[in-house]
């Protein structure tokens, strides 16, 4: 086991290094077009700290392991909202942007809801439910970036570094070369460790895979709130949130039939109540302080001594 331990961690640092040279070739190219530099940061930035939990979900649908490809996105969800969001909040209480509280929040709400209620009609998520969420996902996206350029004025400039165009096409194909390893390795080694030590796959995919593929946007937003740009931690949480349901798992049921089991569902509801919770609680104080934060940590703790007793 200690060989698959090794090669779990290698599959980490090739999903996040790899996810890291994506985006910046990608970047790259787009800013070479001319496309406005807080669009990058919209989309291609956006989905390049997804894509550690993109490898892994797709990774698992196609090998039939559907536990592993559900618990990794409603886990890392879990983590986001209440480890990264929370940590940054205690670190540094942060203001919430009111065009967030008014759209991004309740759609994120509104996905949780449409994935439960997905689940719950088939027992299953396949093609026609992938479809309906990568449409979906395909009308928020256009919907954010026509609003971003028509309030282009107001929007932070995302800062893109240029690369020689060759240089930048060997960082995406090398970058998406790595997130597919990785996300084979983190698979495969997962699922021996869970065999020997006795655990389920779900367990494995909601805490151990969870976090690992959530670091990119851990150290992100923590790198922000000692910089005292707390804000831009929910706003990383909440648009990360949103692209693992809608684009990953839209994906992953669109490519290979995802099997949903009692467990599963449970975690969803636990994730949209979470979800829901938490935006009130912004809502009512226009974002999050220290004590909310501190709320959100603990609350993780105790989902995880909830998933120790009820998935192992």
């Amino acid at each position: 086991m200690f060989w698959n331990v090794v090669l779990l961690l290698v599959g980490f640092v090739l999903l996040i290094k790899g996810a890291d040279f994506f985006v910046d070739g990608s970047s790259s190219v787009a800013k070479l077009l001319g496309i406005p530099g807080f669009v990058i940061g919209l989309t291609i930035v956006a989905m390049g700290t997804s894509a550690p939990e993109a490898a892994v979900s797709i990774t698992a649908g196609m090998q039939g392991s559907n536990e592993i490809a559900i618990s990794n996105v409603v886990g890392s969800n879990i983590f986001n909202l209440l480890v990264v969001a929370g940590l940054c909040a205690v670190i540094k209480p942060y203001k919430i942007e009111k065009e967030m509280l008014k759209r991004d929040f309740p759609v994120n709400v509104v996905v949780n809801a449409l994935l439960l209620v997905l689940m719950f009609i088939g027992k299953a998520l396949g093609l026609v439910d992938g479809l309906v969420m990568l449409v979906l996902f395909i009308l928020y996206l256009f919907f954010v970036v026509f609003t971003a350029f028509k309030d282009k004025d107001s929007q932070s400039e995302e800062e893109v570094k240029t690369m020689h165009p060759v240089v930048a096409v060997l960082c995406i194909v090398g970058g998406l070369t790595a997130v597919i390893l990785g996300g084979n390795l983190v698979v495969n080694n997962a699922k021996e460790i869970a065999l020997a030590l006795g655990w389920s796959e779900t367990f494995i995919g909601l805490t151990i895979i969870a976090i690992g593929t959530s670091l990119p946007e851990l150290v992100t937003s923590v790198v922000a709130a000692k910089k005292g740009e707390s804000g831009l931690a929910l706003g990383n949480v909440i648009g990360s949130n949103i692209f693992n349901i809608m684009l990953i798992l839209g994906l992953s049921s669109s490519l290979s039939t995802i099997a949903v089991d009692t467990s599963a569902i449970i975690n969803v509801v636990i994730l949209l109540a979470v979800t829901a919770l938490v935006y009130v609680a912004c809502l009512v104080k226009k974002g999050m302080g220290r004590i909310v934060g501190s709320v959100c940590v603990l609350g993780y703790v105790a989902y995880t001594a909830y998933l120790l007793l009820t998935t192992m």
